[in-house]
């Protein structure tokens, strides 16, 4: 080999272990590519004199930096948020007279809320015993479960309710507590985190407490974002539609994802009064955005789906597609989607988009009054209504008159619906739908209404005349007249039946309602009642109310918040200044 060549090679191995050695140092330094982990520390600090600790924009020590993760499909242009002085909305609240403080009617109803309140405080205190810092408590086991991740979320879940009660002191170690959870990617007890529910109790909680105390709490407001900005990492999709069940864990560690083709339509639209209030708070568009993304897709495709005007619980949320699912209901794994519609109009003050989140409720309300509700067969002809489900074929709709507790909501919602919509109409429809679910109560051998059940329907919305061997021929053994089938015993501590009595009491003012509600407090307490709190009933068919070791978060949250207002003052809280999410959860309206 001759110098020459041997030279050559020398300088071409100089060469070669320069740049390696250049590219090993620059892979210790910068992450690779497919790599989500933010480059700078996720306790990121900041140089700038001016910029407080306090400031909700800086990430505390040691608390996971969400908003500074690599994004796949970053949004180039957000949608904004409405500008300029709300309008005034419809009235919604009934013009109560002024309390008389020592008038009967008020010594009455103070005593019982005292009475809510005592049975809330048994059931706080035993988690702060036997459960605190973790989801739930169990009730029967004097145990806890974790089944949201382990984020404390009866905590947090409860932090407006003990504000709403008057807990100061309990309320100061909640939010204390809660300051200090870690949302961060290695912290979920569970590798799957269900966005849904993470949202509602979660985020809607930290945020109504934020409103509650006067928007001044930076802990909350931080700790909002935090979790606000964990959440909006689930839609960093190629469409920016959201992953439902969300891995964090798989994310940050540069795992690409993509929204499902199967999933159900609550989970995909029930995030926006939460997200739309966190824009409003930080002034941030981005979490705005992400939900109008998904109304949009529903308003484009409302009219086209198998059932024009509603869209259908099972969903493809990669492409997305709403328009194949053949099954409809405002009940279970769909509620949500539709409560949200005219609740978003208040939030956004009527300002545009507004409109169009009140013109997809009148529509889709109109569907579900011709397909959906229906008046059952009663041995007294009972004046009420029930919303069950349809089913589509090519050239029908056939309804399925099933009765479900979570679609109790119903009466409240179309209460609120008509009311900012100007139209009177359909108070009488909100009064049926609540009534049906009272006499569903009252006709259970317990006084409590199973989770869901089977009717007789009539032909129409009109009466029809009981008729007692049809009603034979269809029901199981046993059954309460008018009750055809009870598919699901279980009781679970559920508000929706207590929250449309609340709405419908506070747009009414009928007083009777209270009476009814009272009822219903003293049932359910007394045979949900366990040594330490309150638990799920696994069967209200049979006398002795056998139980599960279960107390979920709202039962506190939302069940017994509303039984507290509901015997309270008209004024705390109002309809026409708050608008709750789906936990109860009450929002500021933007005046």
């Amino acid at each position: 080999m001759s110098l020459v060549n041997r030279r050559s090679r020398l300088l071409l191995l100089v060469v070669i272990f320069f740049i390696s050695t250049t590219l090993f140092l620059r892979n210790q330094i910068i992450p690779p590519q497919n790599s989500r982990i933010p480059s700078q520390s996720v306790a990121s600090t900041s140089t700038d004199d001016e910029e407080s600790a306090s400031d909700p924009e800086v990430s505390e020590p040691g608390v996971f930096s969400w908003k500074d993760v690599a994004e796949r499909y970053p949004v180039r242009s957000f949608a904004q948020l409405p500008t300029g002085r709300p309008s005034p909305l419809p009235k919604i609240q009934y013009d109560f007279p002024a309390n008389v403080p020592d008038s009967s009617t008020a010594a009455l109803q103070r005593g019982r809320q005292l009475e809510v309140k005592r049975v809330f405080k048994r059931c706080w205190d035993a988690y702060k015993e036997y459960a605190w810092l973790h989801d739930e408590l169990k009730p029967l086991t004097l145990g806890f479960a974790n089944p949201f991740g382990g984020w404390s979320a009866t905590l947090i879940d409860n932090l407006d309710t003990l504000w709403i009660m008057g807990f100061k002191d309990e309320y100061d170690m909640a939010v204390e507590a809660a300051a200090n959870i870690n949302f961060g990617p290695e912290s979920s007890m569970t590798e799957v985190v269900n966005v849904f529910e993470t949202t509602i109790r979660h985020l809607g909680g930290i945020l109504s407490a934020y409103d509650l105390t006067g928007g001044k709490d930076e802990r909350l407001l931080r700790k909002a974002i935090e979790l606000g900005d964990m959440l909006y990492a689930s839609f960093d999709t190629p469409n920016r539609m959201p992953v439902t069940r969300w891995k964090p864990r798989a994310f940050v560690t540069g795992e690409i994802q993509r929204a499902a083709d199967s999933g159900i339509l609550a989970e995909l639209a029930s995030s926006s009064l939460e997200f739309t209030r966190l824009s409003q708070v930080t002034g941030d568009p981005k979490y705005f955005d992400a939900i109008q993304r998904i109304t949009n897709i529903m308003d484009e495709q409302q009219n086209k789906t198998k059932l024009p005007g509603m869209w259908p619980i099972a969903i493809d949320v990669a492409t997305p597609n709403l328009l194949d699912g053949s099954e409809f209901g405002i009940g279970a794994m769909a509620d949500s989607a539709f409560e949200y519609l005219p609740k978003m109009y208040a939030l956004l003050g009527g300002l545009r988009p507004a409109d169009q989140y009140l013109r997809m409720y009148n529509t889709f309300i109109e569907t579900a009054i011709t397909h959906l509700f229906f008046r059952p067969m009663t041995p007294t002809k009972a004046n009420i209504l029930f919303s069950g489900k349809a089913t589509t074929s090519r050239s029908s709709v056939s309804l399925i008159p099933e009765a479900q507790h979570l679609s109790c909501f119903v009466g409240g919602m179309v209460g609120l619906g008509g009311r900012l919509s100007s139209n009177t109409s359909q108070d009488m429809i909100a009064r049926q739908l609540t009534d049906g679910c009272i006499w569903a109560y009252n006709s259970s051998l317990l006084g409590i209404m199973p989770e869901t059940f089977q009717l007789l329907p009539c032909p129409s919305h009109a009466p029809c005349p009981w008729d007692e061997p049809a009603w034979r021929a269809a029901a199981q053994k046993g059954r309460p007249p008018g009750f055809t089938t009870i598919s699901d015993a279980h009781y679970n501590l559920r508000p929706e039946a207590i929250e449309s009595i609340f709405y419908l009491y506070r747009m009414t003012g009928d007083a009777s309602l209270q009476d009814t509600a009272w009822d219903m407090f003293k049932r359910i307490e007394k045979q949900s009642h366990t040594t330490i709190a309150n638990a799920a009933i696994r069967d209200v068919t049979v006398n002795y109310a056998p139980k599960t070791d279960r107390m979920e978060s709202f039962w506190l949250a939302e069940t017994l918040k509303y039984f507290f207002l509901l015997f309270g003052e008209e004024g705390v809280v109002g309809l026409d200044e708050w608008v709750f999410n789906t936990e109860a959860h009450p929002f500021r309206i933007p005046k």
